[in-house]
């Protein structure tokens, strides 16, 4: 074999093994961030989880803000990217406890009886002004000693909570926005910094109060993280106080 046949094949074998590295690499990079996903969101390859729909407040029948079907989409992408399943079930069809199945919980207590429950059982230091209510506490989100207003239009909150009730349970995700844009912002939030809250919490759960502005202008796409309320959203009203 002389010089220039034996440079070709070294040539073409280090090509080949530094192909396989890579490939190998990124192989292992792929399933070890997407072993980090499914334990986020409690969803191994083959599982299933729930999406609860709310309805929409102002509207005399059964119907969801197109804002809130652009949530399920958020979050639907999610589901698909850890191999599981997805069912539909709307807030007043839902019949089981918590732990079960990953659930994805979306609206506030106004239009979603489900979130009822999951701030009664989970959240108890977590207090939301009714649709009803007036001025200035409708739809205020009241955490601790902390009340974050709604400024239609200009100033638009959302809770984004991931909540277990012990190791080895499957969370639930509760996105309760003052308003349908405020939903699919909290959504948008979890998917786009999902790797980050992975890191940070590392399977705990958490409580954020993210802000929508300015969202007759840029719908959800302004949303800042204004704080962390993991702590008072946890703790009794009455033992805070």
């Amino acid at each position: 074999m002389n010089d220039d046949l034996r440079n070709i094949v070294l040539g073409v074998a280090a090509t080949a093994v530094s192909g396989g590295f890579g490939w190998f690499a990124r192989t292992f990079l792929w399933r070890r961030a997407l072993r980090r996903k499914q334990a986020l969101f409690g969803l191994p390859t083959g599982s299933d989880c729930l999406f609860v729909v709310n309805r929409k407040p102002d509207a005399d029948a059964w119907s969801v803000h197109r804002n809130d079907a652009f949530a399920l989409l958020e979050i639907s992408a999610l589901i698909k990217d850890c191999g599981a399943t997805l069912q539909l079930v709307s807030h007043d069809g839902v019949r089981q406890g918590i732990g079960e199945r990953t659930e994805f919980c979306v609206g506030g207590p106004s239009s979603n009886t489900r979130t009822v429950a999951h701030l009664s059982s989970m959240l108890p230091g977590v207090r939301i002004g009714a649709f009803e209510e007036p001025e200035p506490d409708r739809l205020a989100i009241h955490v601790g000693t902390e009340t974050y207003r709604y400024d239609k239009g200009q100033a638009e909150h959302v809770l984004l909570a991931r909540l277990t009730t012990g190791p080895g349970t499957r969370p639930v995700f509760l996105i309760s926005g003052q308003t349908a844009v405020s939903n699919q912002a909290g959504a948008r939030y979890l998917a786009r910094n999902h790797r980050e809250l992975a890191r940070k919490y590392r399977g705990d759960s958490f409580c954020l109060v993210l802000k929508v502005t300015n969202s007759e202008a840029y719908g959800p796409d302004l949303t800042e993280l204004m704080a962390d309320v993991t702590g008072p959203a946890r703790t009794p009203a009455a033992e805070a106080a």
